[in-house]
């Protein structure tokens, strides 16, 4: 089974380009959280990935540098000869969805302090 799940801020914002036959593909790099080492600093793993067709131009259209987001996918790993002859390896995760995880405002708080925006319910109303 190859199956990945991170959450992390985007490093840049999302490098896209589009095929011959017109396929978006949107590059990025996401900063994941380690766990605090021993001594109290913080670490990070950063993350490779890639996004295809409609998920790369949503990424493409809404997402930016130090955007916190959740991607779900595969990893993959490939190669390539580069320009100047050598060999390169790549590891790379194939995102097939992403959600954001930060508010509307780019901040991790909730609207209106957290107070409920409906409209109250009477007591009478409530089933339990």
């Amino acid at each position: 089974m190859n199956h990945f799940v991170g959450i992390g801020r985007l490093t840049r914002d999302p490098e896209v380009r589009y095929t011959q036959s017109g396929k978006a593909c949107a590059k990025f790099t996401l900063a994941i959280d380690r766990r605090k080492s021993g001594d109290g600093n913080p670490q990070a793993d950063f993350i490779s990935c890639v996004a295809w067709e409609k998920t790369a131009e949503i990424i493409s259209q809404y997402v930016s540098k130090g955007q916190k987001i959740a991607v779900e996918g595969r990893i993959q790993t490939r190669s390539y000869e580069a320009n100047d002859g050598t060999k390169r390896y790549v590891t790379e995760v194939v995102v097939n969805s992403m959600e954001f995880c930060d508010s509307k405002g780019g901040g991790a708080s909730t609207t209106n302090g957290g107070a409920y925006a409906g409209t109250p319910v009477p007591d009478d109303d409530i089933p339990f």
